[in-house]
């Protein structure tokens, strides 16, 4: 996506009322433009074929299938699009389901609307995000098996809501450089780079 251009969002949810709030919430934010809504699968499919778009905010529940499954279809028709997910339920094996189809994040639906839009953000950047609750659930199964301390464990979950190394650094008052010497450590215990695939590889990990 070109950052000097606004990240075109598509909504699909079957339900108007959310769409129409979501649409309202992100009418107000510079960079970002709703180019269409739609409150199925086949209807947003269609929608894509007529309408450029970076990124999808779905829901999982829709008519007549679910927003995983598009998900999927979208990776092999849409492969450049960005994939968003906004749910109601907070269960690990949805959000794993939901990554391992392509999704790049899964904000849930109760979330602020700071949290939404910097979820929209990060993922229009590059990379992933994921809601505190989920992020936090994620950090702590990951641990576990492989040693993380808690304060590796608190750098994994703030890597899951896109926040960078300097972010880290005023949110834990702590120095950048330590915040790179955890980052190195995670990096070394999971034997894996990038925050975006060390939480793809948490969420794939056995004991989840």
């Amino acid at each position: 996506m070109n950052s000097s251009n606004p990240t075109r969002i598509v909504l699909v949810d079957d339900h108007a009322l959310v769409r129409e709030g979501i649409r309202a919430l992100l009418a107000v934010m510079p960079r970002i433009e709703v180019v269409g809504e739609a409150e199925s699968a086949a209807e947003a499919l269609e929608l894509l074929g007529r309408v450029p778009a970076d990124l999808l905010l779905l829901d999982i529940g829709l008519k007549n299938t679910n927003g995983l499954e598009l998900t999927r279809s979208l990776g092999r028709q849409h492969p450049d699009l960005k994939v968003l997910i906004l749910s109601m339920y907070d269960n690990i094996e949805y959000v794993r389901t939901a990554i391992r189809a392509g999704a790049c994040g899964y904000v849930l639906k109760d979330a602020s609307s700071r949290e939404i839009v910097a979820a929209i953000e990060a993922i229009a950047a590059g990379g992933s995000f994921y809601s505190s609750e989920i992020a936090r659930k994620l950090a702590e199964r990951t641990a576990e098996p492989h040693n993380l301390t808690p304060r590796e464990c608190q750098i994994l979950q703030m890597l899951a809501q896109g926040l960078d190394s300097k972010a880290m650094a005023r949110e834990l008052d702590i120095s950048v450089r330590t915040v790179e010497t955890h980052r190195l450590s995670i990096r070394r215990k999971l034997n894996i780079d990038g925050s975006a695939a060390l939480i793809r590889y948490a969420l794939s990990a056995s004991r989840l």
